[in-house]
């Protein structure tokens, strides 16, 4: 019984590695960037450059007798393209049927499009948001611990355990951020559950929604991809829809009542069943095949 319960706390010790090294590199790079005097683009890449070169090396030492990425779900191959493309295509997909019932029913009013903006707004969002969240959170979150708590739990525990953690990170990097201030002399900033100007009970709750669409995605495919393009889209679907304006999006939206936040968790909600129900078709695929395989 001992051994059982060590085992578990070291299993659990191993899992929290991943997440920490995420902590840490979010919070080492918002703290630097900002006194690189840079702005624009090169205010925003810096960060996310720093984030993904410490966080993913970490990963890939602490998982190199294991299969390396490959066995993190992370592959170079036709099934990671079509795993990212499916991530791609039902994030998007859910936020435009959501976004469109609540614009018919009045709680959305969309500005008028500016193509140019927009296609600028999508590259360099998409570089940025890759590099510092949507790779590298995946591959410590649905990854990393995902997989080690996966192998000692279960599934659903892992599901649990890996969500909980992604509700710590932000707070962790914080306060990894407001150490680093103190080093050097300045002063920490704000520490919290939730970014400044944010609802910490309603930022939780968003988070949980989103920690369970993103492992959703993840079993749905087997691909670490398919999450990492689900987080990829939700940041691009949300600084168009809620942050489009401040950010010269060539495209945003105006809600005309509060009940239209209800709109995001909604359509994570919503991509969530779509890759479960993904997942079950995929398994009753591989059913049959086995099924006809053994008449032959």
């Amino acid at each position: 019984m001992i051994v059982h319960r060590t085992g578990a706390l070291a299993v659990l010790g191993r899992a929290a590695l991943g997440p920490i090294a995420m902590a840490f590199a979010l919070g080492v790079a918002t703290t630097v960037a900002p006194a690189s005097g840079d702005d624009g683009f090169a205010m925003r890449l810096l960060p996310a450059v720093l984030t993904s070169l410490i966080a993913v090396p970490v990963v890939v030492l602490l998982w190199r007798r294991r299969g390396g990425l490959r066995g993190l779900g992370l592959t170079a191959d036709l099934r990671g393209l079509r795993g990212f493309l499916l991530g791609c295509v039902v994030t998007a997909g859910s936020a435009a049927l959501v976004f469109g019932g609540g614009t018919a029913a009045g709680w959305l009013r969309w500005t008028d499009l500016d193509p140019g903006s927009l296609a600028v707004f999508l590259a360099t969002n998409a570089i940025v948001a890759f590099l510092l969240e949507a790779l590298p959170e995946e591959l410590t979150l649905r990854g990393y611990a995902w997989c080690t708590l996966r192998s000692r739990f279960g599934r659903w525990a892992a599901a649990v355990g890996t969500t909980a953690i992604f509700l710590v990170v932000p707070a962790a990097s914080a306060l990894v951020a407001a150490g680093i201030a103190v080093l050097a002399g300045g002063s920490p900033g704000a520490i919290g559950w939730a970014p400044a100007g944010e609802d910490p009970v309603s930022y939780l709750i968003l988070l949980t929604v989103f920690g369970i669409a993103l492992i959703a995605a993840r079993s749905a495919t087997g691909s670490l991809w398919t999450s990492v393009a689900t987080h990829l889209t939700f940041l691009t679907v949300q600084r168009i829809v809620l942050d489009g304006e401040r950010r010269d999006a060539g495209w945003s939206a105006e809600m005309t009542t509060p009940d239209a936040l209800l709109l995001v968790p909604a359509y994570l909600l919503l991509a969530a069943v779509v890759f479960l129900g993904v997942r079950r078709l995929a398994r009753r695929g591989q059913v049959s095949r086995q099924a006809v395989s053994e008449t032959v």
